[in-house]
């Protein structure tokens, strides 16, 4: 019998109060209505902004809740969206062609918004709306699925510092060409050597699709500027423009040829290690006849960051040469435990009796992530020794789960009879794990795991 809708408009409630976007998704494609208030008179897509639940505002405002509704204070959902600093809850929310659909009256609304917050600061703006003297808490979150900002606590209330972020996906939305260099200062005070900071990575991508020859004057400008931070931020803005290209995001026709030619130039003349070792990232993800030749320049520079690249410069389609191997087994015996990581991967590639006997060493390697890397490696290779597979099942006690998993999934193609004691180190699995997409396709280890079982159990009956 089918649940009343108001059944299910007060499970809805109850879902998005809890943040439960599983739930949410479910509920609305039952037919619970997407623009139902909670108990204290607001729309649930309010409740899921105050509470920062991008997921449930998503699964809401594609079952048609309304964003730009008005509220008593003169706000809409899309605006208490903005003012959250969370970029995820306003690219939630956004709707499709916002530039059609929203006046230019609110457009102006929403970027004066953003841009006050971001000019203004997320903590200060906090002390100027509640009063409140001292120092904000804050702690840093995850915003969305890949992206990290922090957050601050004041006074009661509680906001994002992804204004800068908001600023330029709004701007983006309506239409809006900010200058290069604009996008350039709102990014390099949030340098980290991460890529995932959500005001640096809304600037990188911005920039990264800007392709006109003024932009890219403008862009190529930044190999020269003083600070570093700003060539860092070119170099990044070059690695997405290319992975724009290779998933389809930006038209073959922005050729990245051009972008090869003078990342390999730059990488023979910048001084700092840091930038460096961002600029041979970049290049590495192209195709150049030079990059062998760069990548054993630096094979030994004094940096541990530009060493780390320097295997993923090394063509795995065709046979190390001997200047290669020398620097991939000198490469993994550095003293830095990244360096030996990044290599790991790379030895696997020929898997040449040297770099076997590399990898067994590494699988004994003093720091459990190289160790488990190792491992990795040598599970995707074809040998079945009694070496390899002693080696995969030695690290079934690293901490984390997906690399057991990975043991597992390397000794089930072995057909090894440690397998299932292995599974059972796995341990138990998050709801959902594995499963990929909406077809019912499930994870390649898992896969590889019940492959194993179908495949022994169908031996074992046979033997009975």
């Amino acid at each position: 019998m089918p649940t009343p809708p108001h059944e299910l408009t007060n499970q809805l409630v109850a879902a998005v109060t809890a943040k439960d976007a599983k739930r949410v998704k479910a509920l609305v494609a039952q037919g619970a209505d997407p623009n139902a208030q909670s108990p204290e008179g607001l729309p649930l897509l309010c409740v899921a902004v105050a509470g920062f639940d991008d997921e449930s505002a998503e699964a809401l405002t594609e079952r048609g809740a309304d964003a730009d509704r008005e509220l008593a204070d003169g706000t809409t959902p899309l605006v208490r969206a903005v003012d959250s600093g969370s970029p995820a809850l306003v690219d939630a929310l956004i709707g499709d062609d916002p530039r059609r659909r929203l006046p230019e009256v609110v457009q102006h609304r929403l970027l004066s918004l953003a841009r006050h917050w971001m000019e203004t600061g997320a903590e200060e703006e906090l002390r100027r709306r509640t009063g409140a003297s001292g120092a904000a808490v804050h702690r840093h979150v995850r915003d969305g699925r890949y992206s990290d900002v922090e957050e601050f606590c004041l006074g009661g209330l509680t906001c994002r510092a992804g204004h800068s972020a908001i600023l330029t996906f709004l701007e983006e939305r309506f239409g809006i060409m900010t200058p290069v260099l604009e996008l350039a200062a709102r990014a390099v005070p949030y340098s980290i050597p991460e890529k995932t900071q959500v005001n640096w990575f809304a600037a990188s991508s911005a920039l990264a699709v800007r392709r006109s020859p003024q932009d890219r004057f403008a862009l190529n400008a930044l190999r020269n500027h003083p600070d570093p931070v700003h060539r860092i931020l070119l170099a990044d803005v070059m690695w997405s423009r290319n992975f724009s290209v290779q998933v389809g995001r930006l038209n073959q026709s922005g050729d990245t040829g051009q972008d090869a030619e003078f990342l390999a130039a730059w990488a023979l003349e910048e001084p700092d290690g840091l930038v460096l070792s961002w600029v041979l990232e970049a290049f590495a993800e192209h195709e150049h006849p030079d990059q062998e030749a760069i990548g054993l320049r630096y094979a030994d520079h004094p940096d541990p960051r530009v060493r780390r690249r320097i295997p993923d410069l090394f063509s795995r389609d065709v046979p190390p040469t001997d200047a290669v191997a020398v620097a991939l087994l000198a490469l993994s015996r550095d003293p830095v435990p990244d360096v030996r990581w990044a290599t790991a991967s790379e030895l696997a590639a020929h898997f040449t009796p040297a770099f076997r006997e590399a990898l067994l060493d590494l699988v004994n390697d003093s720091d459990c992530d190289v160790r488990a890397q190792a491992a990795i490696a040598l599970g995707a290779s074809n040998d079945r020794t009694s070496a390899v597979t002693d080696a995969l099942v030695s690290v079934l006690d690293h901490g984390e789960q997906l690399v057991r998993l990975e043991v597992v999934y390397a000794l089930a193609r072995r057909d090894d009879p440690r397998t299932d004691d292995a599974w059972e180190r796995v341990g138990e699995l998050l709801p959902g794990f594995g499963e990929v997409g909406g077809g019912g396709q499930v994870d390649h280890r898992i896969l590889g795991y019940w492959d194993y079982q179908r495949r022994h159990r169908s031996s074992d009956s046979h033997a009975d």
